[in-house]
C-alpha cells in the first residue's frame, strides 16, 4: 500500500510528537528529567557547567538526641557512612575521566564541573536523584538606616545590647563563657581589637587556625566580571588559611555577637569564643560554598580539610545572607538547602538566619532560603524605638506554598554599630545586624545553663516564650497583627534577661552533695516528658502544678536503680509553663519548670 502525501505528513508529525514527548516528559527512562534546565543551558553555551549531583540515598538523622557531643557524633557518623557507601562508584567514574569534583556528606552530594556528555552519563545512573545548578548565594545587602540610634558616649554599651537587657545578664555573671559561636559570611578580620582575643585559635604565643577557620571560596565569582582568574582580584585571595574579610559584612556581624575592646562594648556575648567560614566572595557565594561551610560547622577540620571533629562544632551559627530566585535558587534546589539546615540543626547547632530586607514591599517578603525554612530560626529587625524596621521582611512564607508564620522573633537591627576591617567601627542597618544579637543570646543562655548545649528546640522555645510581645495593625496573611506570634514581629523582640531567668528555672536539678540529678527531657515537651533520675532510689511522689500554683495531677515513681528513666504525660494539658515537684520518701524535695510547646 502506498501512502499519499497527507498520510506521510501525519505520520511524520506523529513521530516528531512522540520524540518530543519522550524528550520532555519526566519518567525514569528520561535522563533529562533529572537535570535542571540551567545546567544544560550552561553546558551548551560554555562547553561545561558547574553542578551538583544529589544522590537518591539520604540519611535520616531527625531522631538524633542526647548531649551536644552525642548528637554531633551520631549525625556526623550517619551522614558520612551514607555518603561513603553510595558515592564510591560515581567517584571511580569521575576519577577515571579526570573530572574535577568535590564530595559532600551533610547532604549526600557531589559538586562536579563537566560537559554535556558527562551530565548525560551521570543522569543515567540509578544512584543519582537530581543534577542541580550551583546558583549564587547573595549577601543580605544593607539597606538605608531606619530610625535613630541613641547618641553614643565614650565607653557606652551599644543600644541593641541594652535594649535586649544583655548587659543585665552580664551582671549575673553570664557573658557567654564556654560557648562557641560560628559565622558564615564574607570572612572576618580576626586581628580586629574587638575580636582577636575572642577567636578560638588565638594565643599570645602561637595562634592555631586548624579547626577554627575554613575558606570555602576557591574561585572568583563570575558576577564580578574580573578580566582573568587572578586570585588577587579578591582582597583576601582564594582558599586562604588565615581568617580574612573581603567585604566588612562578616566582621560587623561577628562584632555584634562577641566583640569587646576598651571603650567598645559591641558584643552581646563578649566572653564567648568564635570560629568562622567564608562562604561568599565579595558578597556572592554559591550553593556549593554554602554546603561546604555548613558541613565544616557540623564537624570542623584542620587546614588540610582533614580529620573532621564534631566535638569542635560551634553551639550556634549566624547566617546573614539569602539566595533569591533571581540568583538561581528555586523550588528545584530549595529541598537541598532545607535538608542541610535540618541536618546541622539535628547535630545540636542552632541555625540563626536573617529574615531579609524587603519589608518595604509588604507582606510575604520572607521569600528566599534559608529564612523560609521551618527549622531555620528566622530573625527580623527592630529600631532603637523598639518598633519594626521598615525594611524587615514580613511573613507569611508563601513562596513554597506553606503560609508558614515567620519571623520567629525580632532583634535590634537598625543603625547597629560594630566592628569593620582595619580595626575600625561603623554603623550598619539590616536584618543582618539583628541575627547576630540572637546568636549572642544563644551563647548567653548556654553559659548560664550548660545543659542547654545541643538542645536546639529548647533554646529556641525559651527565646520565643520570653520575647517581649509586639503587635501591629499590619495584618499579613490570615494572622492578625494583634496576634502572638504574628508575621511582623514573630513572638516579639528578644529579651535576654527574661530568657536567662526562664532557662535557669527550667533547667536540670542537681544536688552536688548527694550526686542526685533530675533531668526532664525533652523540655519543651509536646506530649510526654521523661525524667532522667540519677542516685535517687525509692518511692518518689511526683506532682505537677500550673503557673498559678494549682496542682493538676500527681503520681508515683518506684526507683530501684541508680539510673532510671520514668515518663509523665502532659498530652491533655494546654500549652504553657508548668512546675513539677518530686519528693522522695527520704525527705528530699526537688522542683523545676516544664514548657509545653
Amino acid at each position: 500500500m502506498r501512502l499519499n502525501q497527507y498520510q506521510l505528513l501525519a505520520i511524520t508529525a506523529l513521530l516528531i510528537s512522540s520524540i518530543w514527548m519522550a524528550w520532555t516528559l519526566p519518567n525514569p527512562g528520561n535522563w533529562r528529567s533529572k537535570v535542571a534546565p540551567e545546567v544544560l543551558e550552561s553546558a551548551m553555551a560554555n562547553g561545561q557547567a558547574d553542578f551538583l549531583l544529589i544522590l537518591n540515598q539520604q540519611a535520616d538523622v531527625s531522631a538524633a538526641q542526647g548531649t551536644k557531643s552525642e548528637r554531633g557524633w551520631s549525625v556526623f557518623n550517619q551522614l558520612q557512612n551514607t555518603a561513603q557507601a553510595s558515592q564510591a562508584s560515581l567517584i571511580d567514574l569521575l576519577e577515571q575521566r579526570h573530572i574535577r569534583y568535590r564530595t559532600f556528606y551533610i547532604i549526600n552530594s557531589i559538586q562536579v564541573i563537566g560537559d554535556y556528555d558527562l551530565i548525560r552519563t551521570l543522569a543515567e545512573r540509578d544512584e543519582v536523584a537530581k543534577i542541580q545548578h550551583n546558583p549564587a548565594v547573595k549577601l543580605d545587602y544593607l539597606k538605608e538606616e531606619d530610625g535613630s540610634a541613641s547618641q553614643r558616649t565614650l565607653g557606652a554599651i551599644e543600644w541593641g545590647i541594652t535594649m535586649i537587657r544583655a548587659d543585665q545578664v552580664w551582671d549575673l555573671g553570664y557573658r557567654g563563657q564556654g560557648v562557641v559561636v560560628g559565622g558564615a559570611d564574607t570572612g572576618f578580620e580576626w586581628t580586629h581589637p574587638s575580636l582577636q582575643s575572642k577567636y578560638r585559635g588565638y594565643s599570645e604565643t602561637e595562634t592555631d587556625h586548624n579547626y577554627n577557620w575554613h575558606d570555602a571560596i576557591h574561585s572568583l565569582h563570575p558576577i564580578h566580571e574580573d578580566p582573568d582568574d587572578n586570585p588577587m582580584h579578591n582582597p583576601c585571595g582564594l582558599s586562604v588559611l588565615v581568617p580574612c574579610d573581603d567585604n566588612n559584612h562578616g566582621t560587623h556581624t561577628m562584632g555584634t555577637m562577641v566583640g569587646e575592646a576598651a571603650d567598645n562594648q559591641i558584643g552581646v556575648a563578649p566572653a564567648a569564643s568564635w570560629i568562622a567560614c567564608r562562604n561568599m566572595e565579595r558578597g556572592y557565594g554559591t550553593l556549593a560554598s554554602y554546603i561546604e561551610c555548613f558541613e565544616w560547622f557540623l564537624a570542623p577540620t584542620d587546614l588540610n580539610n582533614e580529620n573532621p571533629n564534631p566535638e569542635l562544632a560551634p553551639h550556634v551559627i549566624n547566617n546573614s545572607w539569602y539566595c533569591p530566585e533571581i540568583e538561581g535558587c528555586n523550588v528545584d534546589n530549595w529541598g537541598t538547602m532545607e535538608t542541610i539546615v535540618n541536618n546541622l540543626r539535628a547535630s545540636g547547632v542552632v541555625v540563626v538566619v536573617s529574615a531579609g530586607n524587603d519589608g518595604n514591599q509588604g507582606c510575604s517578603t520572607i521569600a528566599s532560603p534559608a529564612s523560609i525554612f521551618d527549622k531555620s530560626f528566622t530573625i527580623g529587625s527592630t529600631t532603637s524605638e523598639d518598633s519594626i524596621s521598615s525594611f524587615s521582611s514580613r511573613g507569611p512564607v508563601t513562596s513554597d506554598g506553606s503560609m508558614r508564620t515567620k519571623p520567629n522573633v525580632t532583634a535590634p537591627g537598625s543603625q547597629v554599630r560594630s566592628a569593620v576591617r582595619e580595626g575600625e567601627y561603623a554603623t550598619f542597618s539590616g536584618t543582618s545586624m539583628a541575627g547576630p544579637h540572637v546568636a549572642g543570646l544563644v551563647a548567653l543562655l548556654i553559659s548560664a545553663v550548660p545543659d542547654l548545649a545541643g538542645q536546639v528546640e529548647q533554646i529556641e522555645t525559651i527565646i520565643e516564650q520570653t520575647a517581649v510581645p509586639k503587635t501591629t495593625d499590619e495584618n499579613c496573611g490570615s494572622i492578625l497583627g494583634t496576634s502572638i506570634p504574628n508575621n511582623t514581629y514573630g513572638y516579639g523582640r528578644v529579651d535576654a534577661l527574661a530568657a536567662i531567668n526562664l532557662a535557669l528555672q527550667a533547667s536540670s536539678v542537681t544536688n552536688t552533695n548527694s550526686g542526685i540529678t533530675i533531668r526532664p527531657f525533652p523540655n519543651p515537651v509536646t506530649e510526654v516528658v521523661q525524667f532522667e533520675l540519677i542516685n535517687l532510689r525509692g518511692q518518689l511522689q511526683v506532682e505537677l502544678f500550673n503557673a498559678a500554683g494549682q496542682r493538676l495531677r500527681q503520681t508515683q515513681f518506684n526507683i530501684q536503680d541508680d539510673y532510671q528513666v520514668e515518663s509523665f504525660s502532659l498530652a491533655d494539658l494546654p500549652l504553657g509553663l508548668y512546675v513539677y515537684k518530686i519528693t522522695s520518701e527520704a525527705g528530699g524535695s526537688y522542683s523545676g519548670k516544664l514548657l509545653k510547646d
